[in-house]
């Protein structure tokens, strides 16, 4: 159910690194959530056209969606740990990141022919 996407203008580090922290990232939202890891999602889009602040300089926007809620200090302690990593693993600086993090009803999030709700 939990689902984080990763869009960067970065360039990206090997194949074998994005795979690392799309599995660190991975295994972050189940312990943060509380949810099972077989239900996470992982995504990273690589090179869209960007700007942020006006400036095309690598930049990432995350979205982060989860069925139930995202309360305040979840959210902080998301947004912390995602903007670390990202900046570890893509030498993204943590003021060119934003996040978006989103409850979902669990009729609206649909998985094997069904929904959650």
């Amino acid at each position: 159910m939990p689902l984080i996407n990763v869009f960067t203008s970065a360039e990206l580090p090997p194949a074998e690194k994005v795979d690392a922290l799309l599995k660190d990232l991975s295994s972050l939202l189940a312990k943060r959530f509380g949810k099972p890891e077989g239900y996470v999602m992982t995504s990273l889009v690589p090179r869209p056209r960007m700007t942020f602040a006006g400036t095309p300089a690598p930049a990432c926007f995350v979205e982060i969606k989860n069925i139930g809620e995202i309360a305040p200090t979840l959210s902080r302690a998301l947004s912390a740990d995602v903007t670390s990593r990202l900046h570890a693993a893509l030498g993204v600086p943590s003021d060119r990141i934003y996040l978006e993090m989103a409850n979902v009803e669990g009729h609206l999030w649909g998985w094997n022919g069904d929904t959650f709700g």
